[in-house]
């Protein structure tokens, strides 16, 4: 069967899923074809021809992005079976343009896959499209690194850079899941709190590769790299023994670093440069209401630890949600500047506002100001994966829609962060916001001890943004 795998977006990084995924179907048979159009054109002649097209979604900006790509299939009169694979995918059970035939499948996808193309449905007839969710055992079976050479060169994607040095990036998986519920989550959604370890060799074969191929640096895309603290340290532990120079970061939970304080240092000296660890928020109401796990004060914990031991934080936030006020929306610009974290966050995230999927456990017992908000936006269209929703007081949703166009702009003229900033300050004191006519000077306690370009990538945006218009374009400009 002719098979199309299309990723729209993977947070600049090579979409080594649906990689591993072709060469899954490749040695069942099937004649496939892998384009990420992130990087390249619409395959048109390929698309035209596809018995089957299937889509990575592991988000939300790749989902809405997928959409728009494959509406733009079926408008060209050509019906292939549809196939989403990724954390997203079952939001889209009730979608207009899927049918019986088409797939929607999260965890481990390969078996489900598979199946379904070997089942030849026909395409897009009346009824729901096949929903499965397969998580697989704790301890996931081996399996052969991913394809990669069919994706663009790892050159083309996201880099690494800091201080003196810079060079290629590469995201390598290992773990899946998480252990943890966070309310706001997709992966809470799907996994329920459980994680899935990758085989260590199997991590290893796709560590080689991607040195091979000329990365420099690692991205570990585990939704959190320390939850399973003995297969974390065993992996980087080989990871530095086979190749010492290689730099890597991770995502970590606040609650998990202070819990795990004393391998941080371990890790550092294992190569770790960077740790993306989302704070969300200053309030911890909020920070309750999301079953973060941490209060607002162990994120200036989280800091000095991982600070101390040479080691960046970069944030992410969660700014804009049902329970937002115009004071912790202060309180986070205040933190970024005076915990010297400036330098260290992708303007996007101050932009971010909660996006409510269709499984959401926050819609599973809406609290009032959530109600409330999910009753005020009734009417109002949404994306196809989420929950549409609007904020008591207007004008803290007209507040997100400046910041978020204030960002685009910047990232699209590549601003520096300090720049942005400043100039987002201003903006939210002129809507009111109760800021300083200037930001605070960094505390002496919480003072970045790197000099010059702190460590990051150079893939600024992040899988809670919205699709962008240039993204929107690379799908439509075919």
């Amino acid at each position: 069967m002719k098979v199309l795998l299309l990723s729209t977006y993977e947070l600049g990084h090579q979409p080594a899923g649906l990689a591993a995924l072709a060469g899954l179907l490749d040695e069942a048979g099937h004649e496939v074809v892998v384009a990420d159009l992130s990087l390249e054109g619409f395959p048109v002649s390929s698309a035209a021809s596809a018995e089957a097209v299937v889509f990575s979604v592991p988000m939300h900006t790749a989902t809405e992005l997928a959409l728009e790509a494959a509406a733009a299939i079926v408008a060209e009169g050509h019906r292939p079976r549809l196939g989403f694979v990724g954390l997203y995918a079952p939001a889209l059970a009730s979608h207009r343009l899927l049918g019986a035939g088409d797939l929607l499948v999260a965890g481990e996808s390969g078996d489900a896959l598979c199946a379904w193309l070997a089942a030849g449905a026909p395409a897009g007839a009346g009824g729901a499209p096949e929903v499965v969710v397969e998580l697989g055992r704790p301890l996931l079976d081996p399996s052969p690194p991913p394809r990669r050479e069919l994706l663009p060169p790892l050159g083309r994607y996201a880099s690494y850079s800091a201080a003196g040095r810079s060079g290629p990036a590469a995201s390598v998986e290992a773990s899946r899941g998480c252990n943890h519920r966070c309310r706001h989550c997709p992966v809470a959604a799907i996994y329920g709190g459980r994680s899935r370890a990758v085989p260590p060799a199997s991590v290893l074969a796709d560590l080689d590769q991607v040195v091979e191929m000329g990365a420099s640096h690692v991205s570990f895309s585990d939704p959190d790299f320390l939850n399973r603290p003995r297969h974390a340290m065993a992996v980087a532990g080989a990871l530095h023994g086979r190749h010492p120079s290689l730099s890597f970061d991770a995502t970590v939970k606040v609650e998990h670093l202070l819990r795990h304080r004393r391998l941080v240092p371990e890790l550092a000296a294992l190569g770790l440069s960077f740790v993306v660890s989302a704070f969300e928020s200053r309030d911890d109401a909020v920070l309750a209401r999301l079953d973060k796990g941490h209060v607002a004060a162990d994120e200036e914990q989280a800091v000095a630890l991982l600070r101390a031991a040479g080691v960046e934080v970069r944030p992410s936030w969660l700014p804009f949600t049902p329970w937002a006020t115009v004071e912790s929306f202060a309180a986070l610009l205040e933190f970024s500047a005076g915990a010297d974290l400036v330098s260290s966050t992708d303007p996007v995230q101050y932009s971010i506002r909660l996006l409510l999927p269709h499984g959401s456990l926050l819609l599973e017992e809406p609290d009032p100001v959530l109600a409330g908000a999910l009753r005020a936006a009734t009417g109002i269209a949404s994306p196809a994966t989420s929950r549409p929703w609007r904020h008591a007081e207007h004008g803290l949703d007209k507040l997100q829609s400046a910041v978020a166009d204030l960002v685009e702009v910047a990232d699209g003229r590549h601003a520096p962060a300090e720049e942005t900033f400043s100039r987002l300050w201003q903006l939210a004191r002129e809507a009111g916001v109760p800021l300083a006519g200037e930001p605070p000077e960094p505390e002496p306690a919480l003072r970045s001890p790197l000099e010059g370009e702190r460590p990051h990538l150079s893939e600024a945006w992040f899988c809670c943004a919205e699709p962008t218009g240039a993204q929107l374009e690379l799908v439509w400009g075919r």
